[in-house]
């Protein structure tokens, strides 16, 4: 059944995609965005990988491709509530789709103003929506995307449920009695923090006020097109390579299409959660479609595809394309190396069939990194935030600790 959807942040990396297949879906997209994307893009000096359109421009070629119309606000829901509250109140969107906050670790470490404005802009936003909810008596079914990362990543040695853990607590008289609390979080860093927080603010409004909530607890996500994207040039996806908001792997990919050494920090053994950008728009399509009844608790769905050591897939695609390996200091206070096995039963039961880093489609991003090669400023490409003052002095000094070459077949002596 079509709904009114308000995509918050819907001019962003997974935002973007999001309400073009929600829209190609028959329902009614809005999207709400300040365009803080862009502008921090302008403030590091470095722009996405792919030519990205200007919003009218994106919204017309939709509509040219696809006979639909998806309409655009200009709103900082962190900043405008009246005017939030106000849209809300009059449009009245039977869904809300929330995007709308910073997406970065190494962005909300940079310094004082880079984590102030993760906080307020994070947390303000959210609890905005949340407020004005509630002050327009509007049962709306909140779908927010949230991080993998609230989780931590100290490898709990069993599968991570979805978002509930039971524990045994025993009372004064020792009778055992389960109780069902949120994963404890562990944020790793300001951003993941911000997550945490929102967390809690769901808790209590799911309890106190009936708010229909879907928080989605997302892992990294790699690759730049879907089939609404690839549709128009004006359509095409961001693509971020660059060591604030480049991920891991789209970085290593652009990379490896300019020869450069895929660059791994610390030992590579860190393991983290992944997901294609076509899933991440499959998944909030079934979450759209399956929402919690009023007066459910928050339903936590983790949305992820598999599991992988950094250095594995750094191998991964050195094998694809004969990149060598570059292992460096590690900007991030987290352990060297770490487990992460994690349930993602509710999309699976949902008929989700993920896109896999085996399937074939890293060529594919491969291509697109290279077709656009001549629009990197590979002085952007290292990244350049640590998490303490000591750490960032050793990343100033540092050079490679060890750069692994691949073996060339028939070349005698060929690797390390």
């Amino acid at each position: 059944m079509a709904k009114k959807i308000f995509v918050l942040g819907g001019d962003g990396f997974c935002g973007w995609p999001t309400a073009l297949h929600l829209s190609e879906l028959g329902h009614e997209v809005v999207i709400i965005d300040n365009l803080s994307r862009r502008r921090i893009d302008a403030e590091l000096g470095v722009h996405s990988l792919t030519p990205i359109a200007m919003v009218d421009q994106r919204l017309d070629a939709w509509h040219q491709v696809s006979g639909r119309t998806i309409r655009f606000h200009y709103l900082d829901v962190a900043q405008d509530y009246a005017r939030l509250l106000a849209l809300l109140a009059e449009e009245r969107p039977e869904v809300i789709v929330h995007f709308a906050e910073q997406r970065a670790a190494p962005y909300s470490m940079r310094g004082p103003t880079e984590k102030r404005y993760t906080v307020n802009n994070n947390v303000g936003g959210t609890h905005n929506v949340l407020t004005a909810l509630v002050a327009c008596d509007l049962d709306a079914h909140l779908v927010h995307l949230g991080t993998m990362g609230v989780y931590g990543y100290g490898g709990a040695g069993f599968e991570i449920p979805e978002g509930y853990l039971t524990v045994q607590i025993h009372d004064d008289a020792g009778a055992p009695h389960d109780w069902e609390i949120l994963y404890p979080t562990r944020p790793g860093s300001v951003y993941h923090m911000t997550k945490s927080i929102d967390q809690l603010l769901f808790q209590f409004y799911a309890q106190n006020d009936q708010l229909r909530i879907t928080d989605l607890h997302q892992g990294i996500v790699w690759g730049t097109q879907t089939a609404e994207t690839r549709r128009h040039p004006a359509l095409i996806n961001r693509f971020d390579y660059e060591g604030e908001y480049g991920t891991v792997l789209n970085r290593f990919l652009v990379q490896a299409a300019l020869g450069h050494p895929l660059t791994v920090h610390g030992t590579g053994g860190q393991t983290r959660a992944f997901l294609n950008i076509q899933d991440t728009v499959h998944c909030i399509a079934l979450a759209v479609a399956h929402p919690p009844e009023r007066g459910d608790r928050v339903k936590i769905i983790n949305q992820i595809a598999e599991s992988l050591r950094v250095r594995d897939l750094a191998r991964l695609v050195s094998d694809l394309t004969g990149a060598a390996i570059e292992y460096l200091p590690n900007p991030r206070k987290e352990a060297a190396e770490n487990d992460l096995d994690v349930s993602n039963a509710t999309f699976r039961a949902l008929g989700l069939d993920p896109i896999l880093l085996t399937d074939g489609l890293l060529a594919e991003t491969l291509e697109i990194s290279a077709r656009y090669a001549d629009r990197v400023d590979q002085r952007h490409i290292p990244a350049r935030t640590a998490w303490t003052r000591e750490q960032q002095a050793a990343l100033d000094q540092a050079g490679p600790i060890e750069t692994i070459r691949p073996v060339l077949p028939g070349v005698a002596g060929a690797g390390r």
